[in-house]
């Protein structure tokens, strides 16, 4: 929209919509295209100049011909369901190694064929017992995802309902009441494949293996269900490609996008709710039967005018590169574009997750931090530019592990710094040459690297706390006891008021690029 455009409320402009959605993330477009397929009127306010919230794809460097997914990367958790229910012309594709993780001058491939796989292991422990291990553990946490996955867009199970799902004792007792630390440790015996298989658990999470709130158990499960397989794949053209077919979707059946629009206040008695925005015009009023707030939990409040929940902490460093070429690796055994195409761990065995858990809990940086790495340009080489896709350019996204807000809040660009420099030694202790012989240069001749904190996450996208989930994720079910309609809502989406619905990443069964609140929170409005 342009600043001639009639705002909503203007003479001329609707007044009143069936729905308003606050907010134009990938959540919030996937409600508006269910709703207005519907035959609903539906108008989204979204705060930025362009759709897409954490899912969009930039140009970060200046000069530079590289569109990369700045702030979410791959897609695992998007339900087939809302791909093909909205028609949404979108791909991804498989990658051709799951990981990669280096030990002194060899490594562990998980990839390229069963013996090959199977071989790696065995040249890195020395047995057949690991991959075995391996084997029968994701074969058990598969036909968990495959009975599990499909429940994320139906009505929300009570927790003897989804434990009836699965129907396995065993495996139930593996996700959903045993540390996951105890697991890890009862199944497997190398400490490197331990912290492998323990990194699912802590992505955008901090939490110790062995936490008892089952944090770090929440997002193990939402990290092996994606799909009812578990992948985690490539969007063709980016994250953006995702977000701009969404769109495409809510405009084509008749939703009004309207991008810089900030909404300030929600004011609802149940039935009718009137939603103020401000533009750079002015402000102005729209009324609606319902109110979607695709933001997290603490902007619902403010909005209502409500005290907010305490706000959650985020725990990640992402990181942003573009290389001239792949840097060589010190485990000759393995290409680069092997290594670098699945997700490459760097300071991940078990016992440096929980030095590095250890370390900030107490108030430090890690001293090895931990992350992982994965280049999208191998697997999608779309996102380069031409000449740039010549010269062998690639990206990297780097996703650093156990780097709580807590630890920037005194000096932010100090921090920063200081644990960037870190994670980038942890790479380049298993690198041939140092990773930053291998960056890009911007029109400028800065680097091509960029390095956002929690705070930084936090202030470019009111993420609160820098939280990537909003806030911590639950469990996908109702409370122990209770209906789920008594507990969460029939759809883990409702609110006190009857009709305002969060369809944010912090709705139950929330968190990661879904799509699964936006959909349930229009099957909530649409009443089925």
């Amino acid at each position: 929209m342009t600043a001639r455009d009639p705002l909503p409320g203007a003479p001329g402009a609707p007044r009143a919509y069936d729905a308003v959605i606050v907010g134009g993330g990938h959540n919030g477009l996937v409600a508006a295209a269910y709703l207005a397929r519907a035959g609903r009127s539906v108008l989204v306010l979204e705060r930025l100049g362009t759709t897409g919230g954490a899912a969009v794809s930039t140009r970060p460097f200046a000069g530079v011909d590289a569109r990369l997914s700045r702030y979410s990367y791959l897609v695992s958790l998007l339900p087939e369901k809302i791909t093909r229910d909205l028609g949404l012309r979108f791909a991804v594709r498989k990658r051709s190694v799951s990981s990669y993780t280096p030990k002194g001058d060899s490594g562990l491939l998980v990839g390229g064929g069963p013996e090959r796989t199977r071989a790696s292991f065995a040249a890195l422990t020395g047995s057949d017992r690991e991959y075995e291990a391996w084997q029968a553990f994701y074969g058990r946490t598969a036909r968990a995802a495959r009975r599990i996955f499909p429940t994320l867009t139906e009505p929300l199970p009570t927790r003897a309902g989804l434990r009836d799902r699965v129907d396995d004792a065993e495996t139930w007792r593996m996700l959903f009441e045993d540390p996951i630390g105890v697991t890890v440790e009862r199944t497997f015996a190398d400490d490197l494949v331990r912290g492998v298989v323990l990194t699912d658990a802590l992505i955008g999470t901090f939490a110790d293996a062995h936490d008892p709130s089952l944090l770090q158990n929440r997002c193990f499960l939402y990290h092996v269900i994606g799909g009812g397989t578990g992948d985690w794949d490539v969007p063709v053209g980016g994250m953006g490609a995702l977000t701009d077919a969404l769109a495409d979707a809510a405009r084509a059946a008749g939703a009004d996008l309207r991008t810089g629009h900030e909404a300030t206040r929600i004011e609802t008695d149940g039935r009718r709710a009137a939603v103020t925005y401000r533009t750079a015009d002015g402000e102005g009023t729209v009324e609606a039967g319902r109110v979607l707030v695709n933001a997290s939990p603490q902007e619902l409040a403010r909005l209502l005018g409500e005290t907010p929940p305490p706000s959650p902490e985020g725990a990640q460093l992402k990181v942003n590169m573009l290389l001239t070429r792949l840097p060589r690796l010190r485990d000759r055994s393995v290409d680069p574009r092997e290594a670098f195409a699945g997700t490459f761990h760097i300071a991940e065995g078990y016992g440096q997750l929980a030095a590095a858990h250890a370390e900030a809990a107490a108030g430090h940086l890690p001293t090895a931090p931990p992350s992982e790495i994965y280049c999208h340009s191998l697997t999608d080489p779309t996102i380069l530019g031409p000449e740039l896709a010549a010269q062998g350019a690639h990206t990297l996204t780097l996703f650093g592990l156990h780097t709580p807000a807590r630890l920037f809040v005194a000096d932010n660009d100090g921090a920063r710094a200081a644990l960037l420099k870190a994670t980038l030694a942890q790479l380049d202790a298993h690198l041939d040459e140092p990773i930053a012989d291998c960056l890009a240069l911007d029109e400028d001749g800065r680097p091509c690297i960029e390095a956002k904190t929690p705070l930084d996450l936090e202030h470019d996208l009111r993420l609160p706390g820098g939280h990537i989930f909003h806030r911590d994720l639950s469990f996908p079910y109702g409370d122990e006891g209770q209906d789920a309609e008594e507990s969460a809502g029939r759809w883990g989406v409702e609110t006190r008021h009857a009709n305002v619905l969060l369809c944010g990443a912090g709705a139950v069964r929330g968190g990661g690029v879904s799509g699964i609140p936006g959909h349930n929170a229009a099957m909530a409005a649409l009443g089925r």
